[in-house]
């Protein structure tokens, strides 16, 4: 709530402190610091306001100290950490405004005691006003009391306790399991195959869910930023230069990682990118400056970035498309939350699995140092240790993996009867006798009929043995699990959910009397 402001007399203003009449921020943002609203912004982030009429009446001296303070964090941080920094600020002289009921003139240790029991669940916010005052003191201003720094000094006031949906793998928040991950895969696949999903949607996602990187690396992507190399044998590798993020400096685009593409996702990238090209083609000197992904709309963009989305809406764009294909979770029998945070937490957890080192998960996510990584290390493996029978039955309802249509077995349907629609798996079943239909007409090239049970044109026969693939897949996972191979073994886990489901719903429909 905005309050009318009561200052003391302009006899007390500093002779010796002013504020600059045009200040620019460290993300480009330029502002009168006379002005009661700050408003910043970076290249790839929301309007961030800073409403000094929010905060409560003040000495003149004090307001002049505050301001020139939050000038230099605005300068020399990101808008996001400035803007934490002032929300908390504001939360705490309004605590000692409400203690003294008058205008603040000086921060004392006192102050410090009282506010400190009101965030004694959450000690890590309090790093904020720690370092706010700190540095307000080495700035040389008046308005804080030496005593005040020296408390929070005595206190060693812990960080913000990091990996908790890591360690605990939280169903909801944490790392996906290879089933969820593969599940929502391949509905993001269907729902593109059938025209459902854009271009630009579908390679978004596809990079989010391979990449693990942050929502603003992908708003600052460009065209230009997409690489081909052609190499002997007119082989042709993609990769893509992801700006890196949390950099000091000010320039989002000032260091960038390389980061290799399969030849599938790589191709889609370069299609992408063209599309991208054709459509600002005239509408900016250089097409290879448009954004990767971009917008219609160009409203208080920094120069340089038209057209380009904020984070915040790569974030929700990712999120609202993968939650809108409604996957199943066999963790929580509910709707995945596919959050990009979670995929991050995947890349970092899975690269763990596998046995790779800090130093080469924080290459993977684009960490500076070592000190964030170590919860995927530790983490507890996502992967089943054994699957039988009986809980592949049990957890096959909830996976919902079989997205194919049971049919009863044909008798003189010529069409369906087709050699090349018939699916065979003689080395597992004992027998040349087809198991299933193909509605592709069985030109697809994957391995049959693994493969083929979690595929949308599968069409199982009523009567086929599909006990005994069912069997097979969770000897052959028994088996890899034996060597040791955790990783290789669980590969086929959704495969192995789908086949129990088809069986389960092949049971269902003999007690029904074989209706199809």
């Amino acid at each position: 709530m905005r309050t009318k402001r009561k200052v003391e007399s302009a006899s007390e203003e500093s002779d010796q402190l002013t504020l600059p009449r045009r200040v620019m921020a460290r993300g480009g943002s330029i502002f009168d610091p006379h002005d009661s609203t700050w408003t910043l912004r970076e290249a790839t982030t929301y309007d961030f306001h800073l409403r000094f009429d929010e905060l409560p009446p003040m000495s003149p001296n004090f307001e002049l100290a505050f301001k020139a303070i939050m000038v230099w964090y605005v300068e020399n941080w990101s808008t996001s950490h400035s803007f934490g920094l002032f929300s908390m600020a504001r939360k705490f002289f309004w605590f000692v405004h409400s203690e003294s009921g008058q205008p603040l003139l000086e921060i004392t240790g006192t102050h410090v005691l009282n506010f400190c029991p009101h965030f004694e669940r959450k000690p890590w916010m309090l790093q904020f006003v720690s370092t706010l005052l700190k540095r307000w003191r080495a700035m040389g201003y008046a308005g804080v009391c030496a005593d005040a720094c020296r408390l929070f000094e005595q206190m060693h006031l812990k960080g913000c306790p990091k990996g908790r949906n890591v360690l605990t793998q939280d169903p909801v928040r944490g790392p996906l399991t290879a089933i969820e991950l593969d599940a929502l895969q391949a509905a993001l696949n269907l729902e593109y195959e059938a025209g459902k999903v854009s271009l630009d949607d579908y390679v978004l996602c596809w990079l989010t869910m391979a990449l693990g990187q942050r929502p603003t690396q992908f708003a600052r992507l460009k065209v230009k930023d997409v690489v081909l190399l052609h190499e002997k044998d007119d082989v042709v590798t993609y990769s893509i230069r992801l700006p890196r993020a949390k950099m000091r400096h000010g320039n989002v685009r000032g260091e960038f990682k390389d980061r290799l593409l399969t030849p599938e996702l790589g191709a889609l990238v370069v299609k992408q990118s063209k599309a991208v090209i054709d459509r600002f083609n005239g509408a900016l000197a250089d097409p290879g400056e448009a954004p990767l992904f971009p917008r219609s709309c160009t409203d208080r963009v920094i120069p340089g970035f038209n057209f380009h989305l904020t984070a915040g809406m790569i974030c929700q764009k990712v999120k609202n498309l993968l939650e809108g294909l409604c996957v199943m979770s066999e963790r929580t029998g509910e709707p995945l939350r596919a959050g990009a945070r979670r995929f991050r937490y995947t890349i970092g957890t899975r690269a763990a699995e596998e046995g790779h080192c800090e130093l080469v998960i924080a290459e993977l996510l684009d960490h500076s140092d070592t000190q964030n990584v170590g919860i995927y290390v530790q983490a507890t493996s996502a992967i089943i240790d054994r699957i039988d029978r009986a809980l592949a039955m049990h957890l096959a309802p909830l996976a919902q993996a079989f997205v194919g249509e049971i049919r009863n077995t044909p008798s003189g349907e010529a069409e369906v009867l087709k050699p090349e629609r018939m699916i065979f798996a003689p080395s597992i079943v004992g027998s040349f006798d087809a198991i299933a239909t193909c509605g592709r007409n069985g030109h697809c090239g994957f391995l049959k009929p693994i493969a083929c049970y979690t595929c949308i044109c599968f069409e199982p026969w009523a009567d086929a043995p599909h006990d005994m693939v069912l069997k097979f897949l969770l000897d052959e996972r028994e088996r890899l699990m034996a060597l040791g191979d955790a990783r290789i073994a669980a590969v086929h886990d959704r495969t192995i959910l789908a086949v129990a489901e088809v069986l389960q719903i092949c049971q269902a429909m003999s007690g029904e009397g074989g209706r199809e």
